[in-house]
């Protein structure tokens, strides 16, 4: 699957089938997340793979709004070190959207439930064992779709602007609205 394609179809999936994810597919997805830019190329992230159904349900019955991932074939928390990036933030979300499309362009279906700063980011990170000084930055639902998620997005003339907030004068010209 071609990148501009994998990020106009890719969309957050939170029903799985009951089917495994072979090795062979799982190392791709990982190998994408090991090739996303961090700062200074630090690669502060370790990435925990949760496949104990017992473990993954506790997990998800931790979040707010994760509770799909205890029907995922597999979790994924992404974990990063606070102590070798001064942009942990940016560099765990590069990684995990590197997983989320390279899922996607594996034909599987992935959801991010998002971690850091939530009410429940220590308790998930004792359970996962992730040191008190990393942050849990994410933990992605992983799986074969089943279902068919839908999305639409805002016309781009909706929240782009041109040298100044708010502006939209040379818009047209600028990207060439209507073209494509």
């Amino acid at each position: 699957m071609e990148v501009l394609e994998a990020i106009r179809t890719r969309r957050s999936i939170r029903k799985y089938k009951r089917r495994a994810i072979p090795p062979h597919v799982l190392k791709e997805v990982l190998d994408a997340a090991r090739w996303a830019p961090s700062a200074r190329n630090s690669q502060p992230w370790r990435f925990i793979l949760i496949e104990d159904e017992d473990l993954k349900r506790r997990v998800a019955y931790a979040t707010t709004a994760g509770r799909f991932l205890a029907d995922a074939p597999l979790g994924i928390a992404v974990a990063v070190n606070t102590s070798v990036t001064r942009h942990p933030v940016e560099d765990g979300a590069a990684a995990t959207m590197n997983i989320l499309l390279a899922a996607h362009a594996l034909g599987l279906g992935a959801c991010w439930i998002g971690s850091y700063g939530s009410v429940y980011e220590d308790e998930v990170k004792e359970m996962l064992g992730i040191p008190r000084d990393w942050i849990l930055l994410s933990i992605i639902a992983l799986g074969y779709p089943d279902e068919e998620a839908k999305s639409s997005r805002l016309d781009l003339k909706e929240f782009v602007y041109v040298n100044k907030f708010g502006s939209k004068e040379g818009l047209e010209r600028v990207i060439g609205l209507g073209e494509r």
